[in-house]
């Protein structure tokens, strides 16, 4: 059936809105979009980033974040570990658990080897009711806290003493830079698993090696943490420790924030913005950029849409051929064809109306001509191709209007 209404006109340029409107609901629409995607790829890293404690994300006195920033500044490409399989790497990885009772026995065992630091908890903590992000200071881990970080493998009782701001003792071949005030109190440790790297005034371990391995623990984390490094030489001395541990060759630098219950597996999201996939986003996004435009866009004026089957006996005549035609029938059309020149034959030179087809035939073939009507509804009705079966049409439509000339 048609599509277009008989007589129904279209609409000459009118629209509900403009075109800008459209376009400006359009821009609106598709930054939003690609915005809640950002948000729900990166929400996590922002959320965390504001929540206080001691990892490289917090803000607090107590985090990290601070020691991040000071080496992505100067060239040492920290970055953050938010799975186990980031633990594969030959990069130094810091890990900075909130309690003693943590279980690290994993991240010990894929670590044996490489260069690792381990910092041990000191502060009890309390979130800021005020400033979202910070804490408050309530006091000491009770001491049996972080000695249990490596129980019971390893025991290492931890001591808390007044250091009246006394330097530290490195060893000779650490940095001497490490020769900083001790802090107050100072957090130390005393282990046969242990070897001294930096000592305080009353040789307890401050930071130390593990026996026969690359795993080094911070037992003061006051020499790393926001609150520690605001002083220049306590910062410049947290680098030199960093890279002092770092002295494998290795290019980077990485904090872990599994072990604070901060790690999260790769969202399918976010694997959209980032390498090798971002390449793929952005060539999808130049494509429906492309395809907006084309929609968008007219090119010439306006036509309106024309009927599916068109007026007039031409057309009848049209559509009934396309339909022979698509059901392959056109070579079987030979002989009625000549029916029909035969009984328009016999009305044209008056052939009596009593005779038969085949005495019809040899009255026609007795007319004056060059070719004979039985010869010519002959080859109509052997043509099964429809290239001859057009020929033989055109012979006998050509006798006819020889005989009525």
């Amino acid at each position: 059936m048609s599509e277009v209404a008989i007589g129904r006109r279209v609409p000459n340029g009118n629209t509900l809105f403009a075109p800008r409107t459209i376009a400006l609901l359009l821009f609106v629409g598709l930054l939003g979009f690609a915005g809640s995607m950002l948000l729900g790829a990166y929400a996590p890293d922002f959320s965390a980033g504001r929540s206080a404690g001691p990892h490289a994300l917090s803000r607090a006195a107590t985090g990290y974040s601070g020691i991040v920033r000071l080496t992505q500044a100067i060239g040492r490409n920290p970055r953050l570990i938010r799975a186990e399989a980031g633990w594969d790497t030959e990069d130094l990885v810091i890990a900075t658990p909130e309690h003693g009772t943590v279980d690290i026995g994993k991240f010990v065992t894929a670590r044996r080897g490489r260069a690792t630091l381990i910092v041990l908890p000191k502060w009890a903590t309390t979130p800021d009711e005020q400033t979202k992000g910070w804490v408050d200071m309530s006091g000491l881990l009770p001491a049996k806290d972080p000695a249990a970080m490596l129980e019971p493998g390893t025991t290492m009782p931890v001591t808390r003493r007044r250091s009246g701001a006394r330097p530290l003792r490195p060893m000779r071949w650490v940095p001497q830079s490490l020769a900083v005030a001790a802090p107050r109190p100072v957090q130390t440790v005393r282990s046969a698993a242990l070897t001294a790297l930096v000592e305080d005034d009353a040789g307890g371990i401050v930071l130390g090696r593990l026996n026969d391995t690359n795993i080094y623990i911070l037992a003061d984390p006051d020499l790393l943490n926001n609150h520690g490094i605001r002083r220049i030489a306590r910062a410049r001395a947290a680098v030199d420790l960093l890279d002092f541990i770092n002295a494998t060759g290795a290019q980077g630098m990485a904090f872990d924030v599994t072990l604070n219950g901060l790690g999260h597996g790769r969202s399918p999201l976010r694997l959209a913005f980032e390498p090798p996939f971002l390449a793929m986003t952005l060539a999808i996004t130049a494509a429906l950029v492309l395809v907006g435009w084309q929609a968008l866009v007219r090119f010439g004026p306006a036509r309106p849409p024309v009927r599916a089957i068109a007026f007039g006996k031409t057309a009848l005549i049209d559509n009934s051929a396309m339909i022979v035609r698509k059901a392959g029938r056109e070579g079987g059309l030979g002989g009625r064809y000549a029916a029909l020149v035969r009984e328009r034959a016999r009305t044209i030179f008056g052939v009596p109306a009593h005779l038969t087809d085949e005495a019809a035939d040899g009255y026609l073939d007795r007319l004056q001509g060059t070719a004979r009507f039985t010869q010519l509804a002959a080859d109509a009705q052997r043509a099964s191709h429809p290239a001859d079966m057009l020929a033989a049409a055109q012979a006998l439509h050509q006798w006819q209007q020889e005989k009525t000339r």
